[in-house]
């Protein structure tokens, strides 16, 4: 944890977030180039701020994560902005991208699978140009429906 706040703060926070690192009274230069060590070894960084202190910091790391409440240069800066300033949304936040990304995969596979097979039986006379196009049509149904999935995930975090 890197903050600008005082030692006893700092530890209060962290122990109650489950953190065991932390660096207190680090400046906004400072926060921006522990990242960018981090991130020169090798380590893929996540920053989460919501004061204009840590906008650099939020522009060094791999993903910035501004709190919801925080200054509008975090918020601007960072490439998502949880709409609370909860830390523990985070994990729903992070739990919902995985999910997403998934999503995204399984339906390219889908959409593929369909065309790289369907078109060129189709173009070679192969399989019926009606039912070609039902399979395309078919495609995106299997696409959509798939993503709608998504609609099922509920946050486990606070509500």
């Amino acid at each position: 944890m890197l903050t600008g706040d005082n030692e006893g703060s700092a530890r209060h926070i962290a122990t109650a977030l489950g953190i065991n690192e932390v660096h207190a009274h680090v400046m906004p230069e400072a926060k921006a180039a522990l990242i960018a060590g981090l991130r020169a070894q090798g380590a893929r960084v996540a920053m989460v701020g919501d004061g204009i202190n840590d906008a650099p910091a939020l522009a060094a790391a791999d993903i910035g994560i501004a709190m919801g409440g925080g200054t509008d240069v975090a918020m601007h800066t960072a490439g998502v902005t949880l709409m609370r300033g909860d830390p523990r949304l985070l994990v729903d936040a992070i739990d919902i991208s995985r999910r997403t990304y998934t999503k995204i995969r399984q339906n390219l596979f889908w959409a593929f699978i369909f065309n790289v097979v369907g078109v060129p039986l189709a173009a070679f006379g192969l399989l019926n140009p009606m039912i070609a196009g039902a399979a395309m049509a078919f495609s995106s149904v299997t696409v959509v429906t798939n993503a709608l999935l998504l609609k099922r995930w509920s946050p486990k975090g606070t509500a």
